[in-house]
């Protein structure tokens, strides 16, 4: 479980998270949305340390996350909105299996995990290919990969969905689907409800930093199109 509690994070004199309470339980399908500004990235990147509130605190599995860091981050997969931000490889596998060797676990176990993380995004064939020469949905899903090599217990996606074409689209929606019907949590950060909106247990709704909105689709439509998201 992802649990925040009166989360407080500033930008100078600005609050953009606000006393936020917040519990996402494991194994749960979460859309996180709300309008530009709303405090969605930042919330997320306190989810694994990324960011340090300024007041309250973020727990992974019952442990602060001030207090281990590297368990959360274990626990807690992040993928940013541009996977080019998060390569530091250049082949697809070099990159897979980067986040298992600073772990420091041995070479069969490495890859175990690329193996296993590259299989389901539907890489499998193409450890060796060069990220350079991939296609924008193809990175996705090698960032997505990268995540799922930590074996977390949750993966949280920033905008996952943005400069994908269609067929690019479909492709990841798919994969994540995969990865909640075999139990591990999903926290999609989006302001475009449309990909991610059938796969959801749960919508998050952000204002002024501020959890706004909290409850299934069928529950919170009418309150989304308040706050100026559409809802497909």
């Amino acid at each position: 479980m992802i649990a925040t509690q009166d989360l407080v994070h500033r930008f100078g004199e600005t609050r953009a998270l606000d006393g936020v309470n917040l519990s996402v339980p494991g194994g749960q399908f979460v859309v996180l949305t709300g309008p530009n500004g709303s405090g969605k990235t930042t919330l997320v990147r306190h989810f694994n340390g990324l960011l340090a509130p300024d007041e309250g605190q973020v727990l992974v599995d019952d442990v602060p996350v001030a207090d281990d860091l590297v368990a959360a981050r274990t626990r807690v997969g992040m993928v940013f909105q541009n996977p080019r931000d998060s390569f530091v490889a250049a082949t697809v596998g070099a990159d897979v299996a980067f986040g298992p060797e600073n772990l420091g676990f041995s070479r069969d176990e490495i890859d175990r995990r690329v193996d296993l993380a590259l299989s389901a995004v539907g890489m499998a064939d193409r450890r060796d290919d060069r990220i350079g020469a991939l296609s924008g949905g193809e990175r996705q899903r090698v960032a997505i990969a990268g995540a799922l090599a930590m074996e977390p217990n949750h993966l949280v996606l920033d905008e996952p969905f943005t400069g994908l074409d269609a067929r690019a689209r479909e492709s990841v929606v798919a994969h994540l689907e995969r990865l909640s019907d075999t139990g591990t949590g999903v926290v999609v950060v989006t302001h475009d409800l449309r990909d991610a909106w059938s796969l959801a247990d749960r919508v998050v709704a952000l204002s002024d930093g501020r959890v706004a909105v909290d409850g299934s689709p069928t529950e919170v439509e009418a309150e989304l199109a308040d706050l100026g998201v559409r809802v497909p």
